[in-house]
């Protein structure tokens, strides 16, 4: 009988929905603990002392609840296909068309996860080293990546229920609670809300930032949710865990950031350490291992709808990418980053979400995902409305970025990839399909 905790299924097969296994409950924790960790809090810190705590809490608050309801409508999408995130891709994009996305998703993937091993050796490269006098990142980053290679291996429902449930969601509430309570002993509010904002990061910038970290998910929350089993569990499970982890975690962030000077992320978390929270840290950095699971396993169930290759053994091979790039790649402007992923997806996604929706009414014809001539086809494997849609949503984010950057680029552009294909498919109609070649 075929393991229901183990990943074994073809992305571009429909889970059968006696094996959709995934509860709302499972949804919820997967995504409160991977709305939560070090990478979060480092890019809370990025919101002050640019924006008083007042304004750099709103920001939070707004972005998230953006970012958030994005994430929980893909969600659907997935627990109504029952396909991974790539495979939802071909009706918008054609079948051909696709695999662009599905490249550069794989390398996103393989650089988050990268990010996400060099920041946990990092900190417990520093916690061993000021506690014990010893330092060994090699070791750790070896230990990290073969640990998140591991999890990825047995498969989303085995982590959330064997991992997620036993160790991760406890560690981190005793963690986030240890925080929380040492800066609510030790901050002297008042006055941290009566500093103005130095004015170098505009709201809309700072809601970027925020709306970034949740559509960073976008391309991978369908390979989690195509096992749910129910689209309404999965939307409610997505949106409460995520939107509670992320908005906490920024907040201490920034607060952090602020109350130590707002010197940056990298010394956040050494201002952490030293005012006594390495225990709690350390407890973040275990449940870590989630963001680096998550990208490993997307990044070999995308690859898997290109190369027919069994999505544990691309596991393997994916894992020890990012652990060799951790190992001999420096750690590179974060900032930058998540708005050149904001640039590429948040656009693509607004496509995905109009011809999900609208176009196909929730409903994909899986046995045709792969066949040349049928529906998915296009104009020879592309369809064009789709493309020219994702490709106008990019440029207005880079040219809004440009001329201006205080309005923020990433809802707006999202907005006009998506109004450009209901028009587009509004005046023209869905293209039929080409003969293949």
């Amino acid at each position: 009988m075929t393991d229901p905790h183990r990943n074994t299924y073809d992305p571009l097969t429909s889970v059968p929905a006696g094996l959709r296994a995934f509860t709302g409950r499972d949804a919820f924790g997967l995504w409160f603990s991977l709305g939560i960790g070090l990478l979060v809090l480092q890019a809370g810190s990025l919101l002050t002392p640019g924006l008083s705590l007042g304004a750099a809490l709103a920001a939070i608050v707004v972005g998230s609840a953006i970012g958030v309801l994005l994430l929980a409508a893909t969600s659907v999408i997935g627990a109504d296909t029952g396909l991974a995130s790539m495979a939802n891709l071909r009706p918008a994009l054609g079948i051909r068309g696709a695999a662009v996305p599905t490249v550069l998703n794989g390398l996103q993937l393989v650089g988050w996860g990268a990010f996400e091993i060099i920041v946990m050796r990092d900190v417990a490269d520093m916690l061993t080293r000021q506690t014990f006098g010893a330092s060994n990142a090699v070791i750790w980053t070896l230990a990290f990546g073969a640990l998140a290679t591991a999890l990825a291996v047995i498969g989303p429902l085995s982590f959330v229920r064997r991992f997620l449930r036993r160790y991760g969601l406890p560690l981190l509430l005793v963690a986030g609670a240890w925080l929380t309570w040492n800066l609510l002993a030790t901050v002297d509010f008042p006055a941290l809300f009566a500093k103005p904002g130095t004015g170098v990061l505009g709201f809309g910038t700072a809601v970027d930032l925020v709306v970034a970290m949740p559509l960073s998910w976008l391309p991978l929350i369908a390979d989690y949710t195509r096992f749910g089993n129910s689209p309404r569990a999965m939307f409610r499970g997505t949106a409460l865990g995520y939107f509670l982890a992320n908005v906490w975690f920024y907040a201490l962030g920034a607060t952090y950031a602020l109350a130590s000077g707002g010197s940056g992320e990298g010394m956040l978390i050494a201002a952490l350490a030293m005012a006594g929270g390495g225990v709690a840290l350390l407890f973040i950095i275990i449940d870590e291992t989630d963001n680096v699971f998550a990208d490993v396993h997307s990044a070999a169930v995308s690859a898997a709808t290109l190369v027919r290759l069994p999505v544990r053994t691309l596991a393997v091979v994916f894992g020890a990418i990012c652990t060799a790039l951790a190992l001999f790649v420096p750690f590179a402007s974060y900032e930058t980053f998540l708005l050149l992923i904001g640039s590429l997806f948040a656009s693509l996604f607004g496509v995905m979400l109009v011809d999900h929706f609208h176009v196909r009414r929730r409903h994909i014809d899986a046995a045709a995902l792969t066949l040349r001539d049928g529906p998915y086809w296009f104009a020879g494997g592309f369809n064009p409305l789709g493309i020219a849609a994702w490709l106008l949503g990019v440029a207005s984010f880079h040219a809004i970025t440009s001329l201006a950057p205080w309005i923020g680029a990433t809802v707006p552009a999202l907005v006009i990839a998506a109004t450009s294909y209901l028009l587009l498919v509004s005046i023209l109609g869905v293209p039929r399909p080409s003969p293949a070649r």
